[in-house]
């Protein structure tokens, strides 16, 4: 965990992959608690401190994540994310390279709660929620190429299965066509910027994850 943003309102930190955002049945200490434990060391708060949890990212990805550290500025945010107000732009490593350079994504995704997974159709289906996206190549290698995505809805999994689902499944992603893991168990895909007026003070924050360890990311760079 990386603290890359904070003030008295909000605070935005990298995380690598393998953490989980919130608990879960694993057990595994969140980094929702993380935050707190650094927060409570730092300005040496006695009890409990706040942290608001307003989205979340998979297990296996990479990158930013906000956390509301008052009432107000959760709830502000809670609005701003489900009404579109938060910017969010991802990178990822994909296997081969797309057909066209860029492009906007449009699918029907149905969600599978047994297998944790999600299914893209190119027209509507029963329980199915529309799902688009817009990317662009902005790197690559002789083996991969390195995506820009600009999420338009936020569904779950929306960017695995979608990009999948054009024949361009993320590198280490088994679940969605990968044909192999990455040693570390993580997926090339990082939540690498985030932009949104601040919920209290009215400022643009603008903030980048740093890229992951794996050199790949630098090769694919431009």
């Amino acid at each position: 965990m990386q603290v890359v943003y904070e003030d008295n309102h909000i605070i935005i930190v990298a995380k690598e992959s393998g953490e989980i955002v919130q608990g879960d049945k694993t057990g595994d200490r969140p980094l929702s608690e993380l935050v707190k434990d650094y927060l409570k060391e730092k300005y040496q708060k006695p009890g409990n401190v706040f942290l608001g949890v307003v989205h979340r990212l998979d297990r296996p990805v990479s990158g930013l994540v906000v956390f509301a550290r008052t009432s107000k500025a959760l709830s502000r945010l809670n609005r701003m994310f489900a009404e579109g107000e938060v910017h969010k732009t991802y990178w990822a490593i994909v296997k081969d390279a797309p057909r066209e350079a860029e492009g906007t994504l449009t699918h029907w995704l149905v969600r599978n709660e047994q297998q944790n997974k999600s299914y893209a159709y190119a027209t509507e289906k029963p329980r199915s929620k529309k799902a688009i996206l817009h990317y662009r190549v902005i790197g690559h290698s002789d083996r991969y190429s390195l995506l820009e995505v600009r999420l338009l809805t936020g569904r779950h999994h929306q960017i695995r299965c979608q990009l999948a689902a054009m024949g361009c499944p993320i590198r280490g992603d088994l679940k969605y066509g990968a044909p192999r893991s990455n040693p570390d168990g993580s997926i090339s895909l990082l939540s690498r910027r985030v932009e949104f007026t601040h919920p209290v003070s009215g400022q643009t924050i603008c903030v980048e994850a740093p890229l992951p360890a794996d050199p790949l990311w630098l090769r694919v760079k431009s």
